[in-house]
């Protein structure tokens, strides 16, 4: 019974230490679990837009993947949460919501076209959180929302690429036809807007709707106007259905596309009759073909290196877009401990950075950020991309 006694103190002082280590030990576990950075993704993964999202959703990955092998943000690990809209602006409010109130994200990189994205906005811009969509029309950041950023190449500056190419050709008289959404209507709004700052007359405009399967009624209306060259604003299927009903047709004028079909799939849908045909893209589809001196030549290389390489298919500057907002936003989280106003703001003081789509430099009256030389003309010919001078 003294032996028992003599030693209660030494037993009772080992079990304070142990309770202690334990106490100090736990905390960490569930710190590290909490300060998981969890970064929400809608993409429209599959659906008629899949062409966009399926890349976008791949290339949010990679970054992530990449980030949290390097040790993550501040000691962060990434997370993300990722949904697919399958194109549906209801799905993505939805989703958006979801992503907010459900997951807790802390930030959103999507979706993947300009009626979805809007679908979202007003969402963003009620809860207030960064906010950088992959879309390209340009009601998406003007007027500027102060949460919402957006990486891909805006219409304004497609249209005046196409425009500029028609004017060095000595082209005078176009018409145009658009898809009746919101990225239609953004692009057709531009391409009448700044027709005459380039000499150019738009003598007939029409409109197909997005799951038309033929557009030979808008043709026939185009043709009798005599135009010297056609620009149709869409994504796919809507543009490779217009280029096959022009070879039908026999309508043997130039015809340009927007950089919504800038993407392999284009010429996979279109066939023989995407040959000739003249489009804006970011540099990606000709980034072989680039000077060394290029300043994006090196991060275009390794982006299509690191894609091919994991996916083992081919690349798109639809991925980019997602690339780029992975990227910007993983720069702006740092030193912000997951702070959404720090992160907002971090967005739009980003300069300099040199990416897939462009060079990016934010600002307070700029959420695009890119300069006409983000754009460079296209040529299909025997199936592939040629750059033009």
């Amino acid at each position: 019974m003294l032996e028992v006694t003599r030693y209660r103190p030494m037993m009772i002082i080992l079990s304070i230490l142990a309770i202690a280590c334990l106490l100090i030990t736990t905390p960490a576990i569930s710190e590290s679990e909490k300060n998981t950075y969890k970064i929400g993704g809608i993409f429209a993964v599959t659906g008629p837009a899949s062409f966009l999202g399926d890349p976008e959703k791949k290339s949010m990955e990679m970054v992530v993947d990449q980030i949290n092998a390097s040790g993550g943000i501040d000691g962060h690990m990434l997370e993300a949460v990722i949904y697919d809209t399958e194109g549906d602006p209801g799905k993505a409010n939805l989703l958006a919501t979801k992503l907010i109130n459900k997951d807790n994200v802390i930030a959103i990189i999507g979706p993947s076209t300009t009626p979805t994205t809007l679908a979202v906005m007003p969402i963003i811009q009620r809860i207030k959180i960064p906010f950088i969509s992959c879309a390209a029309g340009n009601k998406i950041v003007a007027p500027i929302n102060p949460w919402v950023f957006k990486t891909a190449q805006s219409d304004i500056l497609a249209v005046a690429a196409i425009y500029e190419n028609l004017k060095s050709k000595k082209i005078k008289k176009i018409s145009i036809i658009s898809v009746n959404n919101a990225f239609g209507e953004s692009g057709k709004e531009q391409l009448l807007s700044q027709a005459k700052n380039f000499g150019l007359t738009v003598a007939k405009s029409e409109t197909y709707g997005a799951k038309d399967t033929d557009m030979t009624a808008q043709l026939t209306k185009i043709r009798k106007d005599n135009p010297e060259a056609i620009v149709c604003w869409g994504t796919n299927p809507g543009p490779a259905v217009l280029a096959k009903n022009m070879q039908q047709l026999d309508l043997n004028i130039p015809l340009f596309q927007s950089h919504g079909v800038a993407s392999p799939k284009f010429i996979e849908l279109a066939g023989s009759a995407a040959e000739g045909i003249m489009l804006p893209t970011g540099k990606i589809l000709v980034a072989s073909l680039l000077s060394d001196s290029d300043p994006q030549k090196e991060m275009l290389t390794a982006y299509i290196s690191e894609y091919k390489n994991k996916y083992k298919s081919s690349v798109s500057g639809f991925g980019g877009y997602a690339y780029d907002a992975a990227n910007i936003l993983a720069a702006a989280l740092k030193n912000s401990e997951g702070d959404k106003e720090k992160i907002r703001e971090a967005l739009e003081n980003t300069e300099g950075y040199v990416g897939v789509s462009g060079i990016f430099n934010f600002s307070k009256t700029d959420h695009n950020g890119l300069s006409p030389e983000a754009f460079v003309m296209v040529k299909i010919k025997d199936g592939k991309w040629e750059l033009l001078k």
